[in-house]
């Protein structure tokens, strides 16, 4: 187990480090291997391509340490959130070649899966009453998917903190201008 995980991790690394050189759909599984002197065999033992790789670098880095982030309260959901954001923030030059890929294994739908899981359990832990309903999930995970790559994408990228307080102003006004909606409405 420890030499596989070896493996992975030079993979990763080579990945990332070409990543700071050029486009990811520039870049081939021969480029990979021959940065960390692995063969094609190696690389396909461990990934079935270079997506799952990308992946598996968020998932190993970022879901182990926000897992550990969940006492759920109120404070606790920012923190997870204060987290994602600065970890976001602080890697965005792979993450921002990685949020360009759309499509099918693409790092975009893996993370879209991930978002809406969470999405769903946070949705039930503040509103244990209501059914979040498979569109207003999509709707939040579409939401923070597009501010996400606009916000890490762009060349005068803000700090993470204004980036939340712009998020949460965002939420605040969507729940504040649902509430004023006449319920009839909504039938």
């Amino acid at each position: 187990m420890a030499d596989s995980n070896i493996t992975k991790k030079a993979l990763a690394n080579a990945l990332k480090q070409l990543m700071n050189e050029k486009r990811f759909s520039k870049i081939n599984i021969s480029d990979i291997c021959e940065r960390c002197d692995m063969n094609r065999k190696s690389f396909y033992y461990h990934f079935r391509d270079k997506y799952d790789l990308m992946n598996w670098i968020f998932d190993i880095e970022f879901i182990p340490v926000m897992a550990n982030r969940n006492d759920g309260s109120e404070q606790g959901r920012l923190k997870r959130i204060e987290f994602m954001l600065d970890y976001f923030y602080e890697n965005r030059n792979f993450y921002r070649k990685a949020l360009e890929v759309s499509g099918q294994n693409s790092f975009t739908e893996h993370f879209q899966e991930l978002l809406y899981k969470a999405i769903s359990v946070q949705l039930r832990e503040m509103y244990p009453q209501e059914e979040a309903t498979d569109f207003q999930i999509n709707f939040f995970c579409d939401a923070i998917i597009v501010a996400m790559q606009r916000w890490i994408t762009d060349k005068n990228c803000m700090p993470p903190r204004e980036f939340g307080t712009q998020l949460y102003n965002c939420v605040r006004l969507i729940a504040m201008r649902y509430e004023d909606i006449d319920e009839s409405l909504l039938q």
